[in-house]
Order: structure tokens, then C-alpha cells, then sequence
């Protein structure tokens, strides 16, 4: 990894992150997220052993504090530093400990995803879950995400990796994750080896609503209220009609 680029990019996650906590709108579609990851009992969620990979920006310590959290960038706010292609060495965090491990928009950037996850499998207890969050193609976001978005999303790659690693946040391929879980069988069967995925625990987000905070390089004053009833709109729109509006999937895997 380029020492130079690893640099640049705690910048800009430090950047981000106090743009993040700035905008009210953009705090809520995390915050609604997170409650459908894990509920809104804080007490049942603190009983749990929940560890975050790729915590650089992501606010779930904010609503959640029980959660420990972890990034291959050394940041103040970070519980654990390490690449997460290590987790299997970790040992900071035990082997079967974990009752579960949560990955926002992360998976994507990860040079080798079907390694980690293998590997993440260690740290969980039997029945323990992975939950993932990451771009879904509907007829809404693709266009968005091949031609608007400022991270790769490419198609035509062969193999479930990768093709450059420079740092951090700089190297990414959205497509991948997608492509695991919706068109390439024979990388799915690689995840299916030591998981299960229920149809019951997998949903989609947001299509609307989180463009419409302006994400987090652009100010669109949307009223918080008006914002909320938006919000409401976008996630029926998102679950009922999940191929035209949808842009995250959440996938739930449960440890064999």
C-alpha cells in the first residue's frame, strides 16, 4: 500500500467524518439503517459482541457505543487497527468470541472479499452473523453508480478481487460484491461454504433519500421534517420495488 496515499486518505476520512456529524439528514438515513441492522433495543444490542470493520467514517459507535470498532487506518476514534485481510491473526479479537461482525459500504473496497470472509468466520461464534451493506444495481442507481459515483464500479472484472490496491478508501470496485451475490454463482458458492444466507434477513435501502442529503460532498437543505416524510417514502419504495429504486442491499450471513 502506497504510504503516500494511506496519508492522503486519513485526511480525507477525517475530512468526511466531521462533514458526516454535520448534516442532520444524512445522520438519519445511518441511524434508520443501523436500526434495522440491529434494532432499537440499545440494552439487547449491548449484550452482544458486535464488531465493525472499516470504521474510518461510519457513525455506529454514535447510536450504538457497545459496538467495538476497527480500521486498517490508526484514527483516535477506532477501539482495534488492523487489515481487515488479517482478521484470522487478529488477536486482539478471540476466536469465537464475535456474536457478530458488520461491514457498511466496505466489502467493495477490500482487495480480496471472499478471503476475509473466509477468515472472518474464526472470530464468530457457531450461528454468528456477518452483516453486509453494500451497492445494489437498480434501474435507478446504475446509472447513478456507473456514470455519477466517484468509485469504480466495473463489470468485466474475472475474479472476485481487486485489480490495484493503493490505499484505503482510493481503492475500490462496487460491482464486486454485487456480483457475488447476484451474478456470479461460482463465487457465491465460495461464501455458502461456511454460511447461510435466509431470505428473511436480507433487505434493500434507500434510494432516494440518501441522494437526496447530497451524501458527503455536496449541501442539500431539505428540511429535517420533510426529510423524515421522504425517508418513509424511499424505504417503501426501496422494499416494494427493490429493482427500480433500491441502491444498498443488506445480506445477512449466519456461520455454518
Amino acid at each position: 500500500m502506497d504510504e503516500q496515499v494511506l496519508l492522503s486518505d486519513i485526511e480525507a476520512t477525517l475530512k468526511n467524518r466531521k462533514a458526516l456529524f454535520k448534516k442532520k439528514n444524512l445522520l438519519y438515513w445511518y441511524q434508520r439503517l443501523y436500526e434495522r441492522l440491529l434494532g432499537c433495543d440499545r440494552e439487547s444490542v449491548a449484550k452482544l459482541r458486535i464488531l465493525e470493520i472499516g470504521s474510518g467514517m461510519s457513525p455506529l459507535k454514535h447510536f450504538y457505543p457497545s459496538v467495538f470498532t476497527s480500521d486498517i487506518m490508526s484514527l483516535e476514534h477506532v477501539d482495534y487497527v488492523f487489515d481487515a485481510h488479517d482478521i484470522g491473526c487478529a488477536k486482539m479479537v478471540e476466536n469465537e468470541s464475535l456474536d457478530l461482525i458488520i461491514l457498511t459500504n466496505v466489502l467493495h473496497h477490500l482487495w480480496n472479499p471472499l478471503g476475509f470472509l473466509a477468515d472472518a468466520g474464526s472470530k464468530l461464534k457457531i450461528g454468528g452473523r456477518i452483516i453486509i451493506v453494500e451497492p445494489y444495481f437498480s434501474t435507478l442507481s446504475r446509472s447513478i453508480y456507473l456514470h455519477l459515483h466517484h468509485e469504480p464500479a466495473d463489470f468485466s472484472t474475472v475474479e472476485p478481487c481487486l485489480s490495484e490496491v493503493k490505499g484505503p478508501l482510493s481503492s475500490a470496485n462496487m460491482a464486486i460484491p454485487y456480483m457475488i451475490f447476484w451474478e456470479k454463482q461460482s463465487w457465491l458458492k465460495q461464501v455458502l461454504k461456511n454460511y447461510q444466507i435466509t431470505e428473511s434477513e436480507k433487505f434493500y435501502y434507500s434510494g432516494i433519500s440518501y441522494m437526496a442529503t447530497g451524501g458527503i460532498s455536496h449541501n442539500i437543505m431539505i428540511p429535517h421534517w420533510l426529510y423524515r416524510q421522504l425517508w418513509k417514502l424511499d424505504s417503501w419504495l426501496a422494499d416494494s420495488f427493490s429493482r427500480q429504486f433500491a441502491a444498498f442491499f443488506c445480506m445477512t450471513l449466519t456461520k455454518k
